[in-house]
């Protein structure tokens, strides 16, 4: 009989994340694949990015909240997550920066209030850097300007190199199956060592945690969650790479509120204060008492606050 650690995974449908609620779920072709998104409300929209290990669902309880306050809400599934397309390319920041202002052009918008959380705040950084004219405000939570990473993760060895370990385990090949196997407990592991111990602790912990480690399961998914953490630190040694850091050295001028977690250990709040030094337009920096890597998720109604006052200003 073989050990419990070696328990390979119980894939899933993608039909996990298309959960009922306040919300209509539909398919939006952009920048060449089929996304999956969420959405309630009318009026300006509000654009909403999951991070890593998660999936729309990081949005549910934001989502209908702001679509009563006067906003149309959409939340997606990024690029090889949920029920969106699962290409086995396309993971670098050009590509994700292009599928955000391809999903605002396929939904039918000329502008939209960005709002990005970890590896979706990264694209956030990047799609208002590339594409200023189609980001009209930008909200980022636990996650640092890409350059400030960059920077802090060659510059700072104790501190943010070392918070980076996990991620940097993910340039192994085939790693995909240590994340989704007895059914993705990898995931569980990740989310404890991000997030707030409040959070960790609380009654809402286990049900995002069995949604995520579900999701992660669906075939392909890990395997595309991860390419992005590869590009990004394979492209440091490549031309591609190169030409990125050169464009992303543009100044941004979208209005930029900049959310994080004074307990953050995935990006540690000294990498991402100063990030305000690429944006031209109006900035704002908010550290949060006793939060970790997923502000939405352990203060929501803080983080709807902001969100609002933020898009309505």
């Amino acid at each position: 009989m073989s050990d419990r650690s070696e328990r390979r995974p119980t894939a899933v449908d993608e039909s996990c994340v298309l959960t009922d609620g306040p919300w209509t779920h539909r398919f939006v072709g952009a920048n060449g694949s089929r996304f999956h998104v969420v959405e309630a409300g009318t009026g300006p929209m509000v654009l909403f990015l999951h991070g890593f290990p998660e999936y729309w669902w990081a949005w549910h309880e934001i989502l209908p909240a702001v679509a009563d306050a006067g906003f149309r809400a959409v939340a997606a599934d990024l690029r090889g997550y949920g029920a969106s397309d699962k290409p086995p390319r396309g993971y670098d920041g050009y590509t994700l920066a292009a599928d955000v202002a391809g999903l605002i052009r396929g939904l039918g918008e000329r502008t939209a209030t960005v709002v990005g959380t970890g590896v979706g705040g990264m694209i956030g950084w990047a799609a208002a850097s590339f594409h200023p004219s189609l980001v009209r405000r930008l909200v980022v939570l636990g996650a640092p300007h890409p350059l400030r990473l960059r920077t802090a993760i060659f510059a700072d060895p104790r501190g943010q190199f070392a918070a980076a370990t996990p991620t940097l385990r993910f340039q192994l090949p085939r790693y995909e199956h240590v994340l989704t196997r007895n059914d993705a407990a990898h995931v569980g592991e990740i989310l404890t060592r991000w997030a707030g111990p409040d959070w960790v602790r609380g009654p809402s912990f286990p049900g995002y945690l069995q949604r995520y480690q579900e999701a992660m399961r669906i075939p392909q998914a890990a395997f595309c969650a991860l390419e992005g953490y590869r590009w990004a630190f394979r492209s440091a040694l490549r031309l591609h790479g190169y030409r990125f850091v050169k464009l992303m050295q543009k100044p941004i001028v979208t209005p930029t509120l900049q959310l994080h977690g004074a307990l953050d250990r995935a990006s540690l709040p000294r990498t991402a204060q100063g990030s305000g030094r690429y944006v031209i337009a109006p900035y704002e920096w908010r550290l949060l008492d006793r939060v970790g890597h997923f502000p939405h998720l352990e203060v929501p109604d803080l983080v709807l606050g902001e969100v609002l006052r933020w898009a309505k200003s």
